[in-house]
């Protein structure tokens, strides 16, 4: 995450936060109080939809996900139909975690592949920081840009600058993370936010004692698909009465991660239950229960390789459900096919696969490094696998 823009960890390009790490005492809800208010974020309609998805079957090649569609609605786009080789342009929230860092590499790869299709491709990193992204926004729109693609740093901040760039008459493609605005051409991103969050806390919760402990650790408030994971999670957990201890942010870094569990393990003496918004910061939190000499609860991470070693090596209760990396290609081929004058569905919704024990074997790869991401659906394109290592 999976995955997301504004996150601090590691040491990869953002440094760690300054502010002490929060333990019970300090942003937690009181003892037993569970899931709290629904996010203003919720939808139920949106929530029906995606689970509906879960089941539903994809349209478009079977070795591509990346190009397959659930439930296709095609829209029209002749009027941007140009000759090319064009110059595409991306408005990128951040590059401070390997979630984003993997799927940039992709898309990259994915822009070599094309070249004979794309004279320039301009990327701009937001830094995490929305004022950044509105200003390079409207900076790419004098850019002489044939396609804008957007990936918003966070929702409601920055529709207004994609609003302006539909005005500006670009086809723009937004993904991974939405806006407030039907004006670009296609939103892609996978089933999304509920269906991750209800898959990790539907697991969690049938995997442990009835009534039991669930610490929920997230990353940050604000973003359309973080909080779409909860407000899934929230649903399952209520209507599964378990006692959610805990509900706390931790930036996506390891260090506060630990702490944070390590606290709520010191207060309650055991943890029934981990379910997390984002799997990045997961082997830190498998790692606090080993330091504490506790077992490791039935916990949910992602599709990271350092995750998935651990889940092998140790033998854990877990699922990882994914928001794959291989989305990064698609809003490259979604622009060609726009500027070709093909139509696209809007929205695209690609695929979102889960691994489980079933399956754990087939996504494991020992040549690939611990930040790498399984889904990065990278093995055909240029590079590989120097590029993603």
């Amino acid at each position: 995450m999976a995955a997301l823009a504004a996150v601090t960890l590691l040491s990869l390009t953002a440094c760690a936060t300054d502010e002490p790490a929060a333990g019970p005492s300090d942003s937690a809800p009181a003892a037993g109080s569970g899931t709290g208010e629904q996010s203003k974020f919720f939808v139920q309609a949106d929530y029906d939809a995606e689970l509906a998805l879960l089941d539903a079957a994809a349209t478009g090649p079977a070795e591509k996900p990346w190009e397959q569609v659930l439930n296709p609605t095609m829209v029209d786009t002749a009027k941007f139909k140009k000759s090319g080789p064009h110059k595409i342009c991306f408005s990128n929230a951040a590059l401070n975690n390997p979630w984003r860092q993997v799927g940039f590499k992709t898309m990259q790869a994915e822009v070599e592949a094309q070249r004979s299709r794309i004279k320039e491709f301009v990327h701009v990193d937001a830094e995490g920081k929305d004022q950044k992204q509105i200003a390079d926004i409207n900076d790419l729109l004098g850019k002489g840009c044939d396609a804008l693609i957007v990936s918003p740093n966070t929702t409601a901040t920055l529709t207004p600058a994609v609003e302006a760039a539909c005005q500006a008459g670009l086809p723009v493609v937004v993904f991974d993370r939405g806006v407030n605005t039907k004006c670009p051409v296609t939103f892609i991103n996978p089933i999304g936010g509920y269906g991750f969050g209800h898959v990790g806390a539907e697991f969690v919760s049938q995997r442990m004692k009835p009534g039991g402990k669930v610490l929920a650790l997230r990353i940050l408030p604000g973003v359309d698909v973080l909080e779409t994971r909860w407000s899934a999670a929230k649903m399952a957990f209520d209507k599964a009465k378990v006692d959610v201890v805990g509900v706390e942010f931790t930036d996506g870094d390891p260090a506060k991660t630990k702490k944070i569990v390590d606290d709520y393990i010191q207060r309650y003496g055991s943890i029934d239950g981990v379910w997390m918004d984002a799997g990045a910061v997961a082997v830190a939190a498998v790692e606090a229960f080993q330091d504490a000499g506790k077992p490791v609860p039935p916990i949910n991470g992602e599709d990271q390789l350092d995750f998935l070693k651990i889940w092998k090596d140790k033998n854990l209760t877990a699922i990882a459900p994914t928001y794959p990396t291989y989305q990064w290609r698609t809003p490259i081929i979604a622009a060609l096919r726009i500027l070709d004058g093909q139509q696209v569905s809007n929205p695209w919704k690609l695929p979102q696969p889960t691994i489980t024990q079933d399956n754990l074997d087939r996504y494991l790869d020992a040549n690939m490094p611990p930040l790498h991401y399984a889904m990065c659906g990278c093995t055909d394109l240029p590079g590989y696998p120097q590029r993603w290592k």
